[in-house]
């Protein structure tokens, strides 16, 4: 249990040059409003700093320092190693729910461009990564995003339902307009001008695109509301918090990585 006089050692608007556990240990629980981050997973990248990271350790702080209601936001893949892949998004995803306690709200796929050489070059080519929406208990915040185009616009009418007994019962359907909500499949380009124009971003060899972390923090949040990046990594997550009205926090254990987020964070400003 986490005292709250921590609070005065934890301050939104920071980068913390640490590993993340050590930052949770500051933060008091049910603190955090939503929780965006991709974690380096199966070596997949060389990373400045520690790579290795205690997953199950992680878990149970995020889902401690969350709000009820609050929402974390897990970006993952899977390497292929001779043809098998290892299954961490599963592995991960399972454990949130089944050992943590989260519910796992949504299971969302981040769609790209296949850029070089991915996955098994005798599958069809890899250009996805998850997207786990884990919940603590109902979400709190629910925005929808609604710019997906329906074929028409409708008002609402009176049609008829023929129940089990035969009898016909008038139903009132509701109307719709010209968008509708979006899907859970989000397509974003990546590379250079697309994930970002920050050319100093991509000093980071895995950055996600700052639309990606945008429309999960209109989403999943409110103005004023509180969003923790464990992984910090080039800054985004905070770029995009910060652009929209929230309060933010970071935890990046790579000196060279916090340098870049912070550039570009002075950038927006």
């Amino acid at each position: 249990m986490t005292d709250s006089s921590l609070l005065l050692e934890i301050k939104t608007g920071n980068i913390y040059n640490e590993c993340c556990l050590e930052t949770m240990a500051r933060t008091p629980d049910n603190f955090i409003d939503l929780i965006i981050t991709s974690p380096p997973y199966d070596a997949m990248r060389k990373y400045s700093g520690n790579d290795f990271i205690q997953f199950e350790d992680i878990a149970h702080e995020l889902f401690r320092i969350l709000k009820p209601g609050g929402v974390a936001v897990w970006v993952i893949g899977d390497q292929t190693i001779q043809g098998n892949e290892t299954g961490t998004s599963f592995r991960h995803a399972l454990y949130f729910k089944d050992e943590v306690g989260f519910n796992l709200f949504d299971t969302m796929i981040y769609v790209k461009p296949p850029r070089g050489a991915v996955g098994n070059n005798k599958t069809y080519w890899q250009s996805f990564e998850y997207m786990f929406v884990l919940s603590k208990g109902n979400p709190k915040t629910i925005n929808l995003i609604q710019d997906r185009n329906n074929k028409e616009s409708r008002k609402g009418d009176v049609s008829n339902k023929r129940l089990f007994n035969g009898i016909q019962k008038p139903v009132k359907r509701k109307g719709y307009g010209k968008t509708g909500r979006r899907t859970n499949v989000w397509e974003f380009m990546t590379g250079k001008n697309h994930s970002t124009k920050d050319k100093i971003a991509f000093e980071h060899p895995a950055i996600f695109p700052e639309q990606l972390a945008h429309d999960h923090i209109i989403t999943w949040s409110n103005p004023d509301d509180i969003i923790y990046d464990p992984f910090m990594g080039s800054g985004t997550t905070a770029k995009m918090a910060a652009m929209t009205g929230r309060n933010w926090i970071g935890s990046e254990i790579c000196a060279d990585y916090c340098r870049v987020a912070n550039e570009r964070l002075s950038n927006a400003m």
